[in-house]
């Protein structure tokens, strides 16, 4: 694949992946593009786990099940993060950002705008919504082949300190190369973002871990192969539009948006 076709076919897989496992020389090969990204003075801040140990594995996912069903059910995921939610395919043309809620469960299709209200979680809770997503999600990241923890170097990562930041964009930095190889290989990849919103799953999943006292665990994140055609999950989402140049690109200074082309 043509590097930057590549780049702009990039996605991120909310399915499930085939089941084999993901071949060492796959995995040796996105841990050598990670290594290729730039890091401050070549510091390479970053430390990666990867995981196979079905037990392991099984834990991670019972960590994400939990955490994802405690935060549908109290409120909390919907209140951080409605401002990104889009209800048509017109809202999401013309915000060009956020996630298109374009997939829900036939009983909540009538209320897809009341969904993230007070009565819409109301009636999640009494349809079991929150433990049904929750059971969604645990058997995604049970039925992925491998995971993959990224981690810092506590003596680069200073937060607050310029070297915090860099360490930081340097580990972002390895991630995307990371992202944008999978494609290549005929895999895909997903955060595994639940845990690391209740504090407790996420001590508990580096404890799992055995992340020492130098290092700090950043994330973790899901790979396999990917089906030639996936089941969604429950609720989800498309988030393929991207703004447009003038939307986020300026011309000499902050005062003049870039035209569009065409314009």
């Amino acid at each position: 694949m043509n590097l930057i076709d590549g780049m702009l076919a990039r996605r991120t897989t909310n399915g499930p992946f085939r089941p084999e496992p993901v071949s060492r020389e796959h995995q040796h090969l996105l841990m050598r593009v990670a290594q290729a990204a730039p890091s401050h003075f070549n510091s390479q801040p970053w430390r990666f786990v990867l995981i196979e140990d079905r037990q392991t594995i099984e834990r991670v996912a019972g960590l994400a099940g939990q955490s994802m069903t405690e935060l549908i059910e109290a409120g909390v995921f919907f209140e951080r993060y409605r401002r990104y939610f889009r209800f048509s395919e017109a809202e999401m043309e013309a915000r060009r950002d956020g996630i298109h809620i374009d997939h829900l469960p036939g009983p909540l299709k009538p209320f897809t705008r009341q969904v993230f209200s007070d009565a819409g979680l109301k009636l999640m809770r009494q349809l079991g919504v929150p433990k049904k997503l929750g059971e969604d999600n645990r058997k995604l990241v049970a039925g992925s082949p491998l995971l993959l923890a990224a981690l810092l170097d506590r003596t680069e990562y200073r937060p607050g300190e310029l070297s915090g930041f860099y360490s930081v964009f340097g580990l972002g930095a390895a991630m995307e190369n990371i992202w944008n190889a999978v494609g290549a290989l005929g895999m895909g990849i997903q955060f595994v973002s639940t845990p690391m919103e209740i504090p407790r799953h996420w001590q508990a999943l580096g404890e799992l871990l055995q992340v020492p006292d130098d290092l700090e665990l950043m994330a973790v994140y899901r790979l396999g192969y990917l089906p030639p055609d996936g089941a969604r999950p429950s609720i989800d989402w498309s988030s393929r539009h991207r703004k447009r140049l003038d939307q986020f690109v300026f011309r000499e200074s902050c005062a003049v948006p870039e035209a569009n082309p065409g314009e």
